[in-house]
């Protein structure tokens, strides 16, 4: 396993395990942003640019659901 390959492991299990505690807090829906984020990059250095480009836009849908739910637990 290369770097590249290991990176995008921890970039796939992290958006699962925060995916998985959303429910939990607003701050894992963020850390799924993050980590979907990670994602992203990960698809466009191995060359898989749709994949990237997916990533690329769950991570702003993720940001956003972020930004309304923190909304609601602030008032």
């Amino acid at each position: 396993m290369n770097l590249l390959t290991a990176f995008g492991l921890f970039a796939v299990t992290a958006m699962l395990v925060t995916y998985a505690l959303e429910a939990r807090s607003h701050w894992f829906i963020l850390a799924f942003a993050f980590s979907c984020a990670l994602g992203s990059v990960y698809g466009f250095l191995q060359g898989a640019w749709p994949f990237g480009l997916v990533e690329g836009v769950w991570t702003l849908v993720a940001a956003r659901r972020w930004w309304l739910k923190r909304s609601e637990v602030g008032t």
